[in-house]
């Protein structure tokens, strides 16, 4: 049997991702809900890159459906190579029930994937983050209702992974996608080719004002990611005009809400007083992790 992977938002069906928020919803809703449904099952957290969020919304989500988490770090499973991702899914397969991964190179998730006998989740690559994302919907959803036809507008690096979910999700749901981000950080053409193609309205610019005028919901990611960190003097310079500051929500509508996947950089790519200020929604966000991921492991494991 085919295991039932969670790599990447655009590769599901619409109601596949429609019916996974909508447990995601129920299970904040009542904690009580498929509290014994992962009894006896064990979800193996592969962790290349450093984490607060992922790991302890993975590890605790597990334990409230009744199952059993372990985390491993890529050095410490020798994960030193391409040739080596496939034995470590090989391995595992014969131990646990389900893996999260978290790492660099995006093959590596898809190596992992095609080698596992067992469902494998996206837990952030250079490339995506589709937890995220499922997140960030659903607390749009808390404080605003459906998404449908809505102005979701983001400013920065184009080419960032929460941004590359988002345009993701735009296949999925009718809102309108407005990016601003200077040249050379700008979505991939044949991706947004190809969402678009397949109903996405999304529409690229360099002007963060005029993306972000009368949008329901500014988005912002942080300049240096992960891996970045060398060319940190000269992203901080591209970036510093698309700035999310007090300013820029004001062409948004009165009542936009913030998000950030975090961690933030206060000063840098968000302003204290929109991250910190009524507007900004980045705690619900942050538990929200929680919810949806229990609905992701469930979907995986074919509970729901």
């Amino acid at each position: 049997m085919t295991p039932k992977h969670f790599l990447d938002l655009h590769e599901h069906p619409t109601d596949v991702i429609k019916h996974v928020l909508s447990v995601a919803h129920s299970l904040k809703r009542d904690r009580s809900l498929h509290r014994t449904a992962l009894a006896g099952k064990t979800l193996a957290m592969i962790f290349e890159r450093p984490s607060l969020r992922t790991r302890v919304s993975f590890d605790v989500g597990m334990n409230q459906l009744g199952g059993h988490s372990i985390m491993l770090t890529a050095a410490e499973i020798q994960l030193k190579s391409d040739t080596s991702v496939p034995d470590a899914a090989r391995a595992l397969s014969r131990y646990v029930d389900i893996i999260m991964f978290r790492t660099f190179a995006h093959s590596y998730l898809t190596s992992l994937a095609e080698h596992a006998a067992i469902p494998v989740i996206n837990g952030l690559t250079n490339d995506t983050h589709p937890c995220q994302v499922l997140a960030d919907i659903m607390s749009f959803e808390e404080h605003r209702g459906p998404l449908d036809g809505k102005i979701i507008a983001w400013s920065g690096d184009g080419r960032d992974n929460v941004c590359t979910s988002w345009i993701h999700a735009a296949r999925h749901i009718p809102f309108i996608l407005k990016i601003a981000a200077p040249k050379g950080h700008q979505p991939d053409e044949k991706l947004l080719a190809a969402m678009q193609s397949q109903g996405a309205q999304i529409e690229v610019m360099e002007d963060t004002a005029a993306a972000v005028r009368d949008a329901d919901c500014v988005l912002t990611d942080t300049w240096v990611s992960m891996g970045q960190e060398a060319d940190t003097i000269a992203r901080r310079e591209t970036f510093v005009p698309y700035q999310v500051n007090s300013a820029l929500m004001a062409q948004a509508k009165k009542d936009a809400v913030f998000m950030h996947c975090l961690p933030a950089y206060r000063g840098q790519e968000v302003t204290r007083e929109v991250i910190d200020g009524p507007q900004s929604i980045v705690w619900d966000e942050a538990e929200n992790r929680l919810h949806a991921q229990k609905a992701v492991m469930l979907w995986c494991l074919g509970i729901i």
